[in-house]
């Protein structure tokens, strides 16, 4: 990879960190961009997730500091993604290069389409044995590629945890941190990671995400809204685009 290439790459894990601290979904726009330069598909999807570890704890520290995370109410969470994360990370090593694309292309549709048509009547219900459910089977999916998986995670704690989306946000953040620290364990052990291309894009995932949640944390309850949907929006049009 050559210095221009690493500059847009840096520019561009930048740019969706910032906004990624509110809306998630970094990796549907990352990873494929990473397949562009030649980056083999499991490296992409392993650097990516050690980045993606970096990213999650530049944008929990503000939260942190504001005092809108709960983290004795996400201590069970935080145990049912370790385990699930850990799995889906395992499940990379099984799958082959093409599938990874497949996989990645899907989840970018199913990203999309759930987050468009989910209702938003279901704010402040409270199911938290389906909650527990919903966030294994995505922590299954977020150690395996994460594309969405903070998205749609932020919409779930909204639709069965009863929590609003200041809280929500700030709380996907320090789940993700586990998430993706778990999965990049496994990537790393199975020698997936490019450190130094890695290094330079966690570098780059802290400061985008750490600047992005120090904005988020003074926004209010409709400006998050208009954000996370805006965001959806824009990643729609471009899955048209992509598979057109």
């Amino acid at each position: 990879m050559n210095s221009f290439d690493l500059a847009i790459l840096v520019v561009l894990f930048f740019i969706t960190s910032v906004v990624g601290v509110v809306t998630g979904s970094n990796s549907l726009i990352t990873v494929p961009v990473m397949f562009q330069f030649g980056i083999d598909e499991k490296v992409a999807v392993a650097t990516n997730m050690f980045g993606l570890t970096f990213m999650a704890i530049g944008g929990t520290i503000p939260f942190l500091r504001q005092g809108k995370i709960d983290a004795r109410r996400l201590s069970p969470l935080i145990m049912v993604t370790l385990f699930g994360s850990a799995l889906g990370a395992l499940l990379v090593g099984f799958i082959t290069n093409q599938s990874i694309k497949l996989i990645v292309s899907i989840a970018m549709i199913v990203v999309v389409v759930f987050t468009l048509v989910r209702r938003e009547s279901g704010e402040g219900r409270k199911l938290p044995m389906l909650g527990y459910v919903v966030t294994f089977l995505l922590a299954i999916y977020g150690g395996l590629y994460s594309g969405g998986y903070v998205t749609i995670l932020t919409a779930s704690f909204v639709a069965f945890l009863g929590m609003n989306y200041a809280e929500s946000v700030g709380s996907t953040k320090l789940v993700n941190v586990f998430s993706s620290s778990i999965a990049t364990v496994v990537f790393m052990s199975q020698g997936l990671v490019n450190y130094w291309l890695g290094s330079i894009l966690a570098v780059t995932m802290f400061v985008g995400a750490f600047v992005g949640a120090h904005y988020a944390t003074k926004l209010n309850e409709v400006w998050l809204k208009r954000i996370f949907l805006g965001t959806v929006i824009i990643l729609a049009v471009k899955t048209l685009y992509d598979f057109l």
